[in-house]
């Protein structure tokens, strides 16, 4: 009975955080379709983005505090209130605002999202491993499942995003947006507010940086691999891509943009369906905790191999070619299986190294240092674009992947 409920809590749990992750990926799109018509730049494009990845550098490390002082449900309940502002307070957005201001409100309110997010990510993945049962090969099912149906979603609101978008206006969207969170928002006070463990007001701030090398280690080298795909993802393909569209002359530069999120979407959708089967995978499912254990570190050293061999292969390559397009689509495709085994082990291995009682901390802080890499990827994403291009742009991806691979080597 007691599974039972257990059970039931985890589901209520991954709803609640697949509807949010739906909202999240849809955001994205919107913002960028919306405001890539109105003729804003990439660069003042990935500018709205840039708060969205800080602030959850600062959330996540705050949020393992709170959650651990005033339980798991404050702390999802809250993403999802601030998601509802953050979407109405989008809507509340004039046109007639000068180009800089509107960059500027359009930031802040992707940093109140972001927060959101974050704040909803670590309740759930923390109420993965408070509800999973004392067995380490379910818990890996479960943080697997969870995290790559989450991306799978995610990839979905992209979708959903860019749909929207044509059917209907911008304004419109955001407030239907907006209603489907509030009926998530109240079912989730009722289903899921005094399932969770609560809080201890015990807990100290002081204790949000964890004391284990190994919890340091894996976010070190979480920061690394994160950063390494986002340097690519965030600016480099789909500027990559919508350029090469664009100077096409088959009729597809009219749907270039929308094709290029298409594919960012069913990338993230792969990446998630492969992530949530990791450990059904034969040569995963059979490892001892030790080779689990040294699993990153050899994962790591593989996928840098993807981005370098993309590198080398664009440089000498015509960019302009069909050829290199069909290239750079196939590699990414093996980047995202390879990108997906080692992802879910992290994930895996950081619900291991904790307990109960710090879990909202140590999630917290590796997923600060998850939101870390993603603010140094997408920085770096335009820096490297600027200056050299795409092939650029992977092999500062290949290089973070060899430090992502030095932390691992660490872990003991």
């Amino acid at each position: 009975m007691q599974t039972d409920k257990f059970l039931t809590t985890y589901l209520f749990v991954t709803l609640a955080y697949w509807i949010f992750m739906l909202s999240d990926g849809a955001l994205r799109m919107l913002v960028l379709l919306h405001f890539h018509t109105l003729g804003y730049s990439p660069v003042q494009l990935a500018y709205m983005f840039v708060l969205y990845e800080l602030a959850g550098v600062i959330t996540n490390i705050l949020a393992g505090w709170i959650g651990s002082r005033y339980g798991l449900s404050s702390t999802l309940i809250a993403g999802l209130a601030l998601q509802i502002l953050a979407v109405l307070a989008l809507s509340q957005l004039h046109q007639d605002w000068i180009v800089t201001y509107s960059v500027i409100y359009v930031m802040a309110v992707q940093g109140l999202s972001g927060v959101a997010k974050d704040l909803s990510k670590m309740s759930a993945k923390s109420a993965v491993k408070v509800l999973s049962p004392n067995d380490n090969q379910k818990l890996f099912r479960w943080v697997a499942i969870l995290t790559g149906s989450k991306n799978a979603v995610k990839g979905l609101g992209f979708f959903i995003g860019a749909v929207s978008l044509n059917l209907f206006n911008f304004v419109s969207v955001l407030y239907a947006m907006a209603s489907v969170l509030l009926i998530v928002f109240f079912t989730s006070i009722i289903l899921i507010s005094n399932r969770l463990p609560k809080g201890k007001t015990t807990s100290k701030f002081a204790d949000i940086f964890s004391k284990s090398p190994n919890i340091n280690w894996l976010s070190f080298s979480r920061v690394f691999l994160f950063g390494a795909r986002d340097v690519w993802f965030v600016v480099g393909v789909p500027i990559y891509f919508y350029t090469f569209l664009s100077q096409q002359n088959s009729g597809l530069n009219d749907f270039a943009f929308f094709i290029v999120g298409s594919f960012m979407a069913i990338w993230i959708i792969f990446y998630g369906i492969i992530q949530a089967y990791v450990p059904k995978l034969k040569f995963i499912r059979n490892k001892t905790e030790k080779q689990l254990l040294e699993a990153p570190f050899s994962w790591s050293l593989i996928l840098s191999l993807a981005p370098i061999s993309l590198s080398i292969l664009l440089f000498l390559l015509d960019l302009s070619s069909v050829s290199s397009l069909i290239i750079m689509v196939l590699g990414l495709l093996v980047f995202a299986v390879l990108f997906a085994i080692n992802s879910s082990i992290h994930s895996y291995l950081i619900l291991s190294f904790t307990n109960t009682e710090r879990v909202a901390r140590d999630v917290g802080f590796y997923y600060m240092s998850n939101a870390l890499g993603r603010l140094f990827g997408t920085i770096l994403s335009g820096l490297t674009y600027q200056a050299s291009g795409l092939w650029l742009c992977l092999a500062t991806s290949g290089f973070m992947l060899l430090i992502s691979a030095f932390g691992a080597r660490k872990l003991k």
